[in-house]
């Protein structure tokens, strides 16, 4: 694991162009996509800002969700649909670029479906992402992983259903630790002093909150913080 401290959000997002840059471009040079898997949240903000900047052949990129709502696209808790409206337009990547879950359905159809469309970008059923760019919550929520939440202990499933999220909207679809933890690179990158006890508990003190579980079996992990949020480490 890489922590990386930053002077604030500005270099938050430096550091992030930087990374995704060199990992898109390594990934594309070395098998010819680049798999990504974004998360909704403040990262959503971080990204708008950051990828307008990077230097890439955005036609190679498949961009998939960490975890996305199951709401309608044009909803504000659609995290594709912030991303159409706030990135798109300042970027060359195309919407059939984005893996996306299935509308008018509920949780468990669109996780199935969602599933069944990473399978077939994939070419097989075992996903690994380049790059996941994660948030966390204030209670160590990570994708939509949450405290104390049956689905931390799913084992077979790589995509799952969540109807009774503590954090509306309750329906969702989720990655699970299995195809999180099979990333090339897994990304954390959190600003503000509001993060900084989880922090704390989740990298000095060892807790087990979900954002602790993430730990790629092969692949690299970094928390990118700013000083706010590494204030206790």
């Amino acid at each position: 694991m890489t922590t990386i401290i930053v002077n604030d959000e500005q270099d938050l997002i430096n550091k992030l162009v930087s990374y995704i840059e060199k990992i898109s471009n390594d990934s594309i040079q070395n098998r010819g996509k680049f798999y990504i898997g974004l998360s909704g949240g403040s990262v959503v903000k971080y990204l708008c800002e950051c990828l307008p900047r990077v230097d890439t052949d955005w036609s190679q990129w498949v961009l998939a969700f960490c975890d996305e709502r199951v709401v309608p696209e044009q909803s504000e808790d659609s995290t594709f649909g912030t991303y159409k409206r706030e990135l798109l337009p300042k970027v060359s990547l195309k919407e059939s670029q984005f893996i996306t879950i299935k509308q008018g359905v509920g949780a468990a159809d669109a996780a199935k479906d969602y599933a069944e469309k990473l399978t077939a970008a994939f070419n097989n059923s075992d996903y690994v992402f380049d790059l996941l760019l994660l948030g966390m919550g204030p209670d160590g929520h990570t994708c939509s992983l949450f405290p104390g939440h049956p689905l931390l202990e799913e084992a077979s499933l790589k995509v799952a259903a969540i109807t009774d999220s503590p954090k509306p909207p309750p329906e969702r679809v989720t990655l699970t630790y299995s195809t999180i933890n099979n990333a090339r690179n897994c990304l954390f990158a959190i600003c503000g002093a509001g993060k900084a006890d989880m922090i704390k508990r989740i990298l000095v003190t060892k807790e087990d909150l979900p954002a602790a579980r993430v730990k790629p079996h092969s692949g690299s992990l970094y928390w990118i913080l700013d000083e706010q949020a590494a204030q206790h480490l």
